[in-house]
C-alpha cells in the first residue's frame, strides 16, 4: 500500500477517496466465479458498493492467491485507522449477503484501527502467508 499522503491531513478530493477505508474484492479465478455455486457474487458486490459509497472504497482485483478460501475480501484501514495501530485484516470464506453487510457496517463505523469489527468477522478473519 502506498505511503503517499500519510499524514497530509489532506480530504479525498484529489484522491479519489484516500482519507476512507478501502475494501478490495477478490474476482479471480475462483473468488465471485460459478466455483462457488449457490453464492449471488453480484449482490455481494453491490451491496458493498452502495453501502459504502461515501464512506469507503471498494475496487474489485484479480487473484489474490487465497483461492482455498474463496471469496477473499481485504479491508484496508483509512490513514487514520493506521495511525492509530489498524492494519490491512484479510477476510476468506465471505459467501453470504449478511457477511459482507457486516464488513459494510464495520467499514462505515471506521474499520481497522478506529471501530473494532462484529464479532462475526472473527469466523472469516485469517493471516495472509507472506
Amino acid at each position: 500500500m502506498s505511503r503517499r499522503g500519510r499524514g497530509t491531513g489532506r480530504g479525498a478530493d484529489a484522491a479519489g477517496g484516500s482519507d476512507r477505508c478501502t475494501v478490495t474484492v477478490c474476482r479471480g479465478c475462483c473468488c465471485g466465479t460459478e466455483k462457488l455455486p449457490g453464492v449471488d457474487h453480484a449482490a455481494q458486490l453491490s451491496l458493498l458498493r452502495e453501502a459504502l459509497a461515501g464512506t469507503g472504497r471498494v475496487r474489485v482485483t484479480g487473484c489474490l492467491d487465497a483461492c482455498e478460501r474463496a471469496d477473499v475480501i481485504v479491508v484496508q484501514p483509512s490513514p487514520a485507522g493506521r495511525a492509530a495501530g489498524g492494519r490491512p485484516v484479510w477476510l476468506g470464506l465471505v459467501n453470504d449477503i449478511d457477511a459482507a453487510a457486516d464488513i459494510a457496517a464495520w467499514v462505515a463505523a471506521g474499520g481497522p484501527g478506529l471501530a473494532d469489527p462484529p464479532g462475526v468477522l472473527d469466523l472469516y478473519e485469517f493471516a495472509r502467508d507472506r
